[in-house]
């Protein structure tokens, strides 16, 4: 019985007995699943077109000859940029480098643009073509641009009242200034309010002539008279505004030699009143030039 027992426990082939090795025989293996492999991305085209337009863009706005160049291929790279950020299973490396390099490209532009018109501006103010003639018994004839050796027409060296300041448009000549005229414009009109602690208003007469040679004619308010105080400030009738007595109309049109005459009221500080001098622009492109005051 023991015996029996014992075969059947080692028989092959039995129910939960290991099978009989086999030469080679490894026992059952279990295959693994293939890994997938992951889709590369494709190249966003948008995107490359967009880097590429926002580079040369970038370098246009840069350069005062080509702004209009740049202008334009930037709010170009900027759409595409935009467009090829929402392109499905694309990078968006390039698309997000074309987009900030779009918005600096832009403010750079803009600066740019700015630094070339106010350079424009700057040049076109001094255009060097006023003359001034001034009155018998003066200087002669001397053009205040043309001759910096002899300081003429300079806050320290002013022309004196009674020159004549021409531009290629305008001839202006300062009559008279009367200091201490508070009175005279506090009396021109019952709006005139006093002027403030410490100061006073003056009159400055002149004539302004157009000799210009547009048919359409042009208004005095092209010549600017301004009074600039001895500490180097400059103030001007649109400070402060008050009626003139026998004001000059600086709104009706001129013609050629036509002629504008009148008052206009500045407020000045007392104290230095006849210290400072005159700024006169003959014209929005002229040179400004300085005239005395007494």
């Amino acid at each position: 019985m023991s015996h029996q027992q014992d075969y059947q426990q080692t028989a092959p082939g039995q129910p939960g007995q290991p099978p009989l090795a086999q030469p080679g025989y490894r026992g059952p293996t279990q295959p693994f699943p293939p890994q997938p492999t992951k889709a590369k991305k494709q190249l966003n085209v948008v995107g490359l077109i967009a880097l590429v337009t926002a580079a040369l863009g970038f370098i246009f706005a840069c350069m005062p000859g080509a702004l209009i160049a740049g202008w334009i291929l930037l709010p170009i790279a900027f759409v595409l940029a935009l467009v090829s950020l929402f392109l499905k299973d694309k990078p968006k490396g390039m698309g997000i480098a074309a987009l900030i390099l779009s918005i600096v490209g832009t403010i750079v532009g803009v600066v740019v643009f700015f630094a070339v018109v106010g350079s424009s501006i700057d040049n076109a103010l001094g255009s060097g073509d006023t003359k001034v003639v001034a009155p018998s018994g003066d200087a002669g004839a001397t053009d205040g641009a043309a001759d910096p050796a002899a300081e003429a027409g300079t806050r320290g060296n002013p022309y004196p009242i009674g020159s004549v300041i021409e531009s290629d448009d305008w001839r202006v000549v300062i009559n008279s200034v009367t200091l201490a005229a508070t009175d005279a414009v506090i009396a021109a009109n019952s709006f005139n309010e006093p002027p403030t602690e410490g100061a006073q208003y003056i009159l400055v007469n002149y004539s302004t002539t157009y000799i210009g040679d547009d048919p359409d004619g042009q208004m005095p308010a092209f010549v600017s008279i301004e009074y600039v105080t001895v500490d180097g400030t400059t103030v001007n009738g649109l400070d402060k505004l008050v009626v003139a007595p026998e004001p000059v109309d600086t709104t009706s049109t001129l013609y050629k030699d036509g002629t504008a005459t009148g008052n206009e009221a500045i407020e000045v500080p007392t104290a230095t009143a006849g210290q400072g001098v005159l700024a006169v622009r003959p014209g929005m492109l002229a040179d400004k030039v300085f005239v005395a005051v007494q």
